[in-house]
């Protein structure tokens, strides 16, 4: 076997390797170019203060990141017995949660007619925060006992693992017979007419199946980020339906006041012209007496 080849330097007579540079680290090399212009050396250094003073702030920002995240812990425990409170208070307002989902403009445009029946027996809804935070949330759905499935608790969980890809997974709808809205929204939308312009949105409980996309659920974050942190202002919309008939009936009284003031006006017209018409009696009159 041949002997390695040795290197005819002594050991503190090898040159060290260079290390690579961006061009944004290499202020030797182009201060050292004595055909550099001024101008230029000027903004090569600029360049590189500037590269230097954002590589202070990415770490800054990295700190803040740290110490918002123990700020949002803390809180998140401090809001939870106002959330279990909130809770309970809502459990004595019949239909609060389909009310809600029906009211908000987002939600309601993915719920059918029978996704709204089924929604009558939600009677709470939940969401937590995982203990870091970042690693992801749980949405929990409490149902009353009813005609469609056999679970009392419908949940969906969204988890992010240690290298950012997110994932999700969720309880398996237990469906009693011939009451599957899933497969009914599918079978319906295979009949529908072509000509028909209004098709009725896949069922809402596709939702709980469908992991293609965690990192990207529309309806989980709504709910996450604006349905749960105060699901009363969404409760609380007024019904168009009734915004519309009022608006009605202020159009009709508003056309009603017209109409009376052009009957004032074409009165106070004919009026005026009676009064001419009798002026110019008196004046006929008048000269009539002269001439005698």
């Amino acid at each position: 076997m041949a002997p390695k080849h040795q290197s005819s330097l002594p050991p503190q007579a090898k040159k060290p390797k260079k290390p690579r540079r961006t061009p944004a680290s290499r202020p030797e090399e182009k201060s050292a170019s004595p055909n550099l212009p001024k101008e230029e050396k000027e903004q090569q250094e600029a360049i590189e203060h500037i590269d230097e003073v954002q590589n202070e702030m990415d770490r800054l920002n990295e700190q803040a990141s740290e110490e918002i995240l123990k700020v949002e812990q803390k809180y998140n425990k401090l809001r939870q017995p106002f959330f279990q409170k909130r809770s309970e208070l809502i459990a004595k307002i019949p239909n609060f949660w389909v009310t809600t989902f029906v009211n908000h403009p987002q939600v309601s445009a993915l719920l059918g007619e029978e996704d709204e029946e089924a929604l009558h027996y939600l009677t709470r809804v939940e969401v937590t925060e995982f203990e870091d935070i970042k690693s992801g949330y749980r949405i929990d759905f409490y149902f009353d006992e009813n005609p469609y499935f056999e679970n009392k608790v419908l949940s969906k969980e969204f988890h992010l693992n240690e290298s950012g890809d997110p994932s999700s997974k969720s309880t398996e709808i237990k469906w009693k017979s011939g009451k599957d809205l899933t497969k009914r929204s599918s079978q319906t939308q295979n009949k529908a007419s072509r000509k028909r312009q209004h098709e009725e949105p896949e069922s809402c409980f596709t939702w709980f199946t469908d992991h293609s996309d965690a990192g990207a659920d529309e309806l989980g974050e709504v709910i996450k980020d604006d349905i749960w942190p105060n699901p009363l202002q969404y409760y609380l919309v007024p019904d168009m339906d009734d915004e519309e008939g009022e608006g009605e009936e202020d159009d009709d009284d508003d056309e009603e006041e017209e109409g009376l003031e052009d009957i004032d006006e074409e009165g106070d017209e004919d009026e005026g012209e009676e009064d001419e018409d009798d002026d110019e009696g008196e004046e006929g009159e008048e000269d009539e007496g002269e001439d005698d």
